[in-house]
């Protein structure tokens, strides 16, 4: 009898468990929806750069000012994350013609490029982005077309267009494959002052399969603002949402069915509360050699770290053209919605545009950062490229001798010439890539790097640390009947009486920001320091070692030299031969160090125990140290490289004449900056009050000052005016 209810009973207890797990999951979903959401935000923060330049067209061989703004895409605040931006400038071609790496310091770095004098007249692109922001190219990086113009060259200018994939469909909701004929339609009404109305709609086999049940789920970079479980009381299903829950900028409206899958999404915009942050005081007109005050007030912004606001200001030639997207603007859409959607808004201010354009331009966008496919799954994406906050990567590939990637687990070792003794190694991945860490600094560096096992014949091959990712260029074509601005003359006649007087605008560098850390030897104190003047001479390095250095022998074999090390514990020599060093670089081969004068060596250090770096074993260790500590008397082997590396480009500073007193108002040295003024690093004080001086030229023109601008907090502002300089 009790057999036969058995199956009975588990039935029972199987189904009220079943009812339990469903009778949850509305509750439970949206806890799953925002957990999944947050973690993806953590694991796979977006990085935004803005370029505040000192002007958009340029005669070739100029000096290009920049300054970059590093913006966090969730707080919209400076991110002290990424320490070095790598910039470029790219030809029609999107080949790079200069690249530079500069250092960030809280979110903003200054830099300063001359523009090569061989460029062509065409429109070029600036491009900048991080290490981080490398995983997500070519979308995740600032983009900006500059004009440059050459007057010894033809004066055709050559335009490209680069090409954005654009994901819509019918409605305007961007659907994933899994909600493709899902039976749901979303719509968004967002016309209305202070309310968005979404309307759902669902056919039967919809409500009947999700028991009447959808999620709504609405974010902004990053920002959860709206989280609901909804039932449809019809196939048809309105929810009101007053707009202070939402943050400003483009809001993403996903919906999704009652197993957690998204089957509709929506974007609208929220514009921010203007709030007047900045005002700016200047004369309206001027005289040639005559001094300009620009007086800057933040005001009052509670809160706000007003000393440690960053503000770049420019004074250039005014043309009638717009001078592109201002900071504020840029974020809108920023790099998460990409190049198609800055292109329509690039001639325009955000706030001129009408709601009903903007809510039709929004319905052709998609997201570069939030894809819920990634962020419902259990694994985060696996990313190549790491965030540089403390060290530069420099990468590379092991390649094997019939062109192959190397095995993974190899060795590889850098070394540095010196006189003190630094080592790193890495170990290659299954595709044979290796990192190392590079202190981020200015200084020259002289790395060798090099396999670990010469008999393997291996190569090793040092990666650029600029990506190779670009948008395509779909579309590259002469404009043969455009004609020149009337001022691109005036601008290359300038240029030229600049370079024939040999003024500049280009001053002493920066200091830099970060010193160079005290370099230690890695082994630390040797068991044997052996200064070699202390000694007689010795002809040769053999005698060196027989005569001086205990528990270390050098033999001369009929294949060549080698160094053995006894270990001190027992007094046999190691099976391994030790490491050998000349001025700090590993060489593996002994008769190197054999072949060396006395005469040239310093002093010999000497650890005979083993020796742990991480997971790299040394049985033991010996150092030549040559009084010149260069490494220049030893030939290279031919799977070593030797690379002067310097990480972050020094940067100078933006120099102009000061006319303070009336016998250099009268220097007969013509004046002809195209750039009047450039500052990257305006600093206001504790009142928020800021002032900048300089002097005018000799150059008759309307010029703007252009300001753009951010606090700690992430409020963006930026201020425009036209000043005009007279001859009289």
């Amino acid at each position: 009898m009790i057999k036969k209810f058995k199956p009975v009973i588990l039935f029972l207890i199987h189904f009220l468990f079943l009812q339990g797990v469903f009778s949850q999951a509305p509750l439970n979903m949206t806890d799953y929806l925002k957990e999944n959401f947050l973690g993806y935000i953590k694991s796979v923060p977006r990085e935004e750069i803005y370029i505040h330049s000192d002007r958009d067209e340029y005669i070739s061989g100029e000096d290009l000012w920049f300054n970059i703004y590093l913006i966090d895409r969730q707080s919209f605040k400076p991110s002290g994350g990424s320490k070095i931006a790598y910039f470029e400038l790219l030809n029609q071609e999107n080949r790079p013609v200069v690249q530079k790496r500069i250092r960030l310091e809280g979110g903003f770095g200054p830099g300063q490029i001359v523009l090569p004098d061989t460029l062509s007249t065409g429109i070029y692109t600036i491009r900048a982005y991080t290490s981080w922001m490398k995983n997500f190219l070519p979308y995740n990086c600032f983009m900006k077309d500059i004009k440059i113009y050459n007057s010894f060259t033809s004066k055709t200018i050559k335009r490209k267009l680069n090409s954005g994939q654009i994901v819509k469909d019918g409605t305007g909701s961007k659907v994933y494959p899994e909600a493709l004929n899902s039976g749901v339609i979303l719509k968004a009404d967002n016309l209305k002052p202070d309310v968005l109305e979404i309307e759902v709609t669902a056919d039967e086999k919809y409500i009947s399969e999700n028991s009447n049940q959808f999620y709504l789920f609405i974010q902004t970079h990053g920002i959860i603002d709206y989280v609901s479980s909804e039932r449809f009381s019809d196939k048809n299903t309105k929810i009101s949402i007053p707009k202070k829950q939402l943050s400003a900028g483009i809001n993403h409206i996903t919906i999704f069915n009652s197993n957690g899958w998204p089957v509709g999404e929506r974007f609208i915009f929220t514009p921010a509360i203007e709030i007047p942050m900045m005002t700016l005081h200047s004369d309206d007109s001027s005289t040639f050699r005559n001094k300009i005050s620009i007086d800057l007030d933040i005001g009052d912004v509670s809160g706000t770290s007003l000393t440690s606001t960053g503000i770049s200001i420019s004074v250039s030639p005014e043309t009638n053209k717009h001078s592109g997207l201002d900071l504020s603007d840029y974020l809108v859409f920023g790099t998460e919605y990409g190049l198609p959607a800055l292109n329509v808004v690039k001639d325009k201010k955000i706030k001129e545009i009408p709601p009903e354009v903007m809510d039709s331009l929004l319905q052709t966008v998609k997201s570069n950062w939030i894809n819920w496919e990634s962020i419902l799954k259990d694994e985060m994406p696996v990313l190549k490229y790491q965030v540089e906050n403390e060290d530069h990567y420099l990468t590379g590939k092991l390649i094997s001798a019939d062109h192959r990637a190397a095995d993974s687990d190899e060795f590889i070792l850098l070394s540095s010439p010196g006189k003190v003794a630094v080592f790193q190694y890495a170990k290659t991945d299954k595709e044979g890539n290796f990192s190392f860490r590079i202190h981020i600094g200015e200084e020259l560096n002289d790395l060798i790097i090099q396999p670990d096992v010469k008999a393997k014949n291996h190569s090793v091959n040092v990666e650029s640390s600029f990506s190779d990712q670009y948008l395509k260029s779909v579309l590259s074509v002469d404009s043969t009947s455009e004609k020149l601005p009337s001022y691109i003359s005036a601008w290359s006649v300038n240029n030229q009486v600049r370079n024939i007087y040999g003024t500049s605008s280009v001053g002493s560098p920066l200091p830099a920001s970060v010193s160079r850390p005290k370099v230690r030897r890695f082994y630390g104190k040797p068991e044997t320091e052996l200064i070699m003047k202390d000694y007689i001479t010795l002809p040769v390095m053999q005698e060196v070692f027989f005569e001086l250095l205990v528990g270390v022998i050098m033999k001369n074999k009929k294949t060549g030299y080698e160094i053995i090390v006894t270990d001190p514990a027992n007094n046999r020599p190691y099976e391994t031969p030790p490491c050998l060093f000349v001025d700090g670089v590993i060489v593996k081969d002994a008769g190197i160090i054999a072949g060396i004068d006395p005469e040239v060596v310093e002093k010999i250090d000497v650890v005979r125990e083993k020796y742990f770096i991480g997971d790299y074993l040394f049985y033991g260790i010996i150092n030549i140290i040559t009084k010149a500590g260069d490494f220049s008397n030893v030939a290279l082997s031919d799977n070593v490289i030797r690379l002067p590396y310097r990480v972050v480009d020094p940067v100078s500073t933006f120099v102009s004449p000061f006319y303070s007193s009336a016998e250099k108002k009268r220097s007969r040295i013509p004046d002809f900056r195209n750039t009047l003024y450039w500052n990257p690093s305006v600093k206001p004080d504790k009142e928020g009050k800021a002032r900048v001086e300089f002097w005018t030229s000799d150059f008759v023109s309307d010029y703007e000052i252009n300001i753009q601008g951010i606090t700690p907090e992430g409020k963006t502002f930026s201020l425009k005016k036209i000043i005009k300089v007279k001859s009289k």
